[in-house]
């Protein structure tokens, strides 16, 4: 039977997979449409290897993982019982395989920035590649949440603003104290018009005839 290999190179990872037709859904001879074996090659580090669910296992945590990165946002995927994991360390990432066999030491590899994006290369040229018609599971984004999003911006920034705020209103304060309200002295004396009088002894016309 016809056996195909691809392989995926980049600076410091090469992915290479294995698989047959499968003409049952209409392949051609040039189409891997059944995975047999895959073989990841990272840099300083001991080659790995495994079965569809394996590669599928890798995927499904450094998709993810690499998202939030870019969002600005470190946290560890699939490290609660699944066969790999990776975590944020000092300077870089941990990717750690967990072995099916019993009494096997998990494998931990660290990588760097650059080798988390070769890696992603690799692996977006192998689901993105026409000759290896395999339905990979969907690699679901859940949107970040709230707190996550409040993380993204750098402490400083998110103080920046309260702090700010609250001198303003401080020096407002102390302004309005300071500064005096005006006189009432200051103001102009309003002009008063004396009403005629109405003493009678003042009125020729009410003068006593016989003086």
């Amino acid at each position: 039977m016809l056996k195909l290999s691809y392989r995926y190179d980049q600076t410091a990872a090469r992915l290479e997979v294995d698989g047959l037709p499968d003409f049952s859904s209409g392949h051609g001879d040039s189409v891997i449409g059944i995975l047999s074996a895959w073989r990841l090659q990272l840099v300083g580090a001991p080659e790995l290897e495994g079965k569809r669910d394996h590669l599928e296992a890798l995927m499904a945590v450094v998709f993810p993982y690499a998202r939030h990165q870019i969002s600005g946002v470190s946290r560890p995927e699939g490290w609660s019982h699944h066969p790999v994991s990776i975590r944020p360390v000092d300077g870089g990432h941990q990717l750690e395989l967990t072995s099916s066999q019993p009494d096997v030491p998990p494998l931990e590899i660290k990588l760097d920035d650059a080798d988390l994006a070769d890696l992603l290369r690799c692996l977006d040229a192998l689901c993105s590649d026409d000759r290896v018609a395999i339905p990979w599971p969907e690699i679901i984004n859940h949107p970040l949440s709230r707190r996550e999003l409040v993380e993204r911006v750098p402490l400083v920034r998110r103080l920046a603003a309260p702090v700010f705020g609250g001198v303003a209103l401080v020096v407002v304060g102390v302004m309005a104290m300071v500064v005096p309200l005006p006189s009432q002295e200051n103001k102009a004396p309003t002009d008063s018009v004396e009403a005629p009088s109405t003493d009678p002894v003042s009125d020729p016309s009410q003068a006593d005839p016989s003086r």
